[in-house]
């Protein structure tokens, strides 16, 4: 046979849904297995938004939607975007995707050409370096330390610029760090951005999820200009644990939005319509169940940086955002547990699964070696007896 295309053979799977696939086949064979992997909410979609799809269904509505989505869909996206941005955009300008990951690569796919650079601030959620890869383009990886809270700065993005530079992605709130920018620090960044003429994709999809008052700012609502300039990324899947329903969106410039929508149509076309109409009751009904589900991440963050803190050899920041704790574990490498030497986090990762029955994310697959991910959306029992897990784990070590 032929080979593969050349771009295919070089793309890496997931770090995330791999050692997520890892731990459900250990708990498939029994073991106890508490797992830390793959980011998405243990509640269940709440019901009003459940029967919402379900009457979709009843009601025959299981055709064919328009390539971006249904128009009621895209006006309740535009409202929402207003209601809590006060972000004006017309319903030509939603576009609708299976889900925030699919948008990312839709947006891309709108913008990028071989050769043209992406900067990709690292730690970096995985998927991102390979979606630029997957059109030709070159991931530019600006290293953002966590002493600097995971945060990218103006002087960073400037010295990583170059006349190939085409966009910027930015995760905010950050998977995996948690990082939340602060208004005035995002605006320096969105500023350099519009100075070169670059285009902002916006990942926002845990904009809900911020802890402890700290204030959100959506990039596009500084400025008109900066506005102009960002395709805004979100969905419904973290904030309305809707992560199977597989609805993501975004808000542009009206001609990146039709570039978008043209090469939706000639993929794969809008989401299923029942889930479409999920969507819109996610979005335009009541959102008390999402500020609970909020509020219970929140506890459940204190929860696991007090006992990651409290540990000997490792630590993590207290995240503002999502649902994720970047464990930093320099601290703890070249020690060894049965005489297996720990080296990086993807060695950390393997022996914790593999002695203690805990799953974690190592941190090479967000561009951080030295640390591993932990999501705590799971339920504060697990977390308690993971940690009890890790703790004894890091005991053994020599």
């Amino acid at each position: 046979m032929k080979a593969l295309s050349k771009i295919a053979a070089g793309v890496s799977p997931s770090a995330t849904l791999a050692v997520s696939a890892l731990a459900k086949k250990m708990k498939a064979e029994g073991k106890d297995v508490i797992g830390f992997g793959a980011g998405e909410p243990d509640f269940a979609t709440p019901d009003r938004i459940s029967y919402a799809g379900v009457r979709a269904i009843c009601d025959g509505k299981t055709r064919y939607t328009p390539a971006a989505g249904m128009i009621e869909l895209r006006q309740a996206i535009c409202d929402r975007a207003k209601a809590d941005y006060g972000l004006e955009y017309e319903p030509t300008q939603a576009v609708v995707a299976s889900g925030a990951k699919h948008m990312v690569y839709i947006a891309l796919a709108a913008l990028v050409d071989p050769g043209d650079e992406v900067i990709v601030p690292a730690p970096y959620w995985v998927s991102y370096y390979e979606m630029v890869r997957l059109f030709g383009g070159v991931p530019v990886v600006v290293n953002v330390s966590e002493e600097q809270g995971f945060q990218l700065t103006p002087e960073q993005l400037e010295h990583a610029i170059t006349d190939k530079t085409k966009a910027i992605i930015l995760n905010n709130p950050s998977n995996p760090t948690g990082a939340v920018y602060p208004k005035e620090a995002l605006k320096a960044v969105a500023d350099v951005c519009v100075k070169h003429d670059l285009y902002i994709i916006s990942d926002e999809i845990y904009d809900k999820l911020v802890y402890d008052g700290v204030p959100f700012t959506s990039v596009a609502a500084l400025s008109d200009e900066i506005k102009a300039h960002t395709i805004l990324i979100n969905g419904v899947s973290k904030t309305y644990a809707m992560t199977g329903w597989r609805i993501g969106y975004s808000l542009s410039p009206a001609l990146v939005a039709k570039a978008m929508t043209n090469y939706l149509s000639h993929s794969t076309g809008a989401p299923g319509t029942m889930c479409q109409c999920a969507a819109i009751e996610a979005l335009s009904g009541p959102q008390d169940e999402a500020e609970q589900m909020r509020q219970v991440f929140e506890q459940r963050r204190d929860l696991i940086v007090r006992r990651i803190n409290a540990m000997p050899g490792v630590s993590c920041l207290k995240p503002s955002g999502a649902f994720y704790v970047m464990m930093n574990l320099e601290q703890i490498l070249g020690k060894q547990i049965d005489g297996q030497v720990i080296g990086s986090g993807d060695d950390f990762a393997k022996l914790l699964l593999e002695k203690s029955l805990v799953a974690v994310v190592p941190g090479s697959g967000f561009g951080a070696p030295n640390f591993v991910r932990l999501s705590y959306a799971i339920s504060t029992e697990n977390i308690e007896t993971g940690m009890d897990r890790l703790e004894a784990f890091l005991k053994q070590l020599q």
